[in-house]
């Protein structure tokens, strides 16, 4: 009979742990659930984290730091950790961080690859080394990378340019993109949206002129250069395409900047005309080989719709507000650039 109550007191107890085992699991599976599940981020508003092919466990802390220097989100430590135990199961990418996100939904979009798209703008470039400085800084593509395939000859073959002409094939716009990118899908993207832009409209007009699409876009690029007001551009265009009509060089001051690779000069003097470069358009007639800069959208379309007009001549106003006297005669230009050296002369600009 002790033996048989024994084993009854026995069962109970076996049960009582039992149920305080369940409940105690219960409990814990409850938190666990409520911890990865329940909402963890506080923030009024979406934000990002970037995640670069590296897995930087402390690029990632950084982050979160500079994001929520408040502590607005609970538990991130856990995110950390999972990155740097399981990298592997990480994918590089833009991901957004949602008002109210769980941890395992935030998780999950690593896992899966679920990030988002960013947009990236690029205007006002000259050189390769600036586009490729300006889409570095909005993508996870490194410079380097970039200026590799910039200045391989048979990767912007493939693209219909060539490492002197490439910097046309970029039309300055706002592209969206996901952030991870690679760089050569990045160039093929472009190249696609450079076909978009030249539509048939427009190359019916470069036609008309006489200029190819790629002409038309390095006689932008002088354009732009040449005047600080946007309205000339057509005025501009106009001259220079005369010129071209006429095989009179274009003479522009800008070629022989971008040719001596000092953009900063005020002062164009004779010592610099005598530089050998197919780029100094006061000693080669015609275009140069490629654009000084990626012209904009304004600047191709003033070409395009060029203002029609006689002008052969062109000089800096003597204001030096950037814009221009216009002239049809060599001695009316003449009291023009006369009137403009003096005023340098005046300010003691050489």
């Amino acid at each position: 009979m002790a033996i048989q109550t024994l084993s009854k007191r026995t069962i109970i107890i076996i049960a009582a742990i039992l149920v305080l085992f369940i409940t105690a699991g219960g409990l814990f599976t409850l938190h666990v659930y409520k911890f990865l599940y329940e909402p963890r981020f506080f923030s009024e508003e979406t934000t990002f984290i970037y995640i670069d092919e590296g897995k930087d466990v402390n690029d990632l802390r950084h982050q979160i730091d500079s994001l929520y220097p408040t502590s607005v989100v609970e538990d991130f430590w856990f995110v950390v950790g999972y990155l740097d135990y399981y990298p592997d199961n990480i994918k590089s990418g833009k991901y957004a961080v949602k008002p109210n996100m769980s941890l395992m939904e935030f998780i999950n979009n690593l896992r899966r690859g679920l990030h988002t798209s960013t947009r990236i703008t690029f205007n006002n470039i000259r050189l390769k080394e600036d586009m490729a400085k300006r889409l570095s800084e909005q993508l996870m593509i490194g410079e380097e990378e970039l200026l590799y395939y910039l200045n391989d000859e048979m990767f912007c073959d493939s693209l219909g340019f060539t490492p002197q002409t490439i910097v046309a094939m970029f039309i300055p716009n706002t592209y969206e993109v996901y952030w991870n990118i690679p760089a050569d899908r990045l160039l093929h993207r472009m190249k696609r949206e450079y076909e978009s832009f030249w539509t048939d409209s427009r190359k019916t007009k470069a036609e008309e002129i006489g200029l190819t699409p790629l002409e038309v876009s390095i006689l932008a690029s002088i354009v732009e250069e040449e005047t600080a007001a946007a309205d000339e551009y057509p005025v501009v265009a106009g001259l220079y395409i005369n010129r071209l009509k006429r095989n009179i060089p274009l003479q522009a001051d800008p070629t022989v900047k971008f040719a001596l690779g000092d953009f900063s000069l005020q002062r164009i003097l004779f010592v610099h005309l005598e530089i050998d470069s197919p780029y100094n358009t006061y000693k080669h007639a015609g275009l140069p080989p490629g654009p000084l800069r990626s012209p904009s959208i304004r600047g191709i379309d003033a070409v395009l719709n060029y203002t029609k007009h006689n002008y052969i001549y062109m000089c800096a106003k003597e204001d030096l507000s950037g814009r221009h006297n216009f002239a049809v005669t060599l001695a009316e230009h003449n009291r023009n650039a006369n009137r403009y050296r003096a005023e340098l002369n005046r300010r003691n600009i050489r």
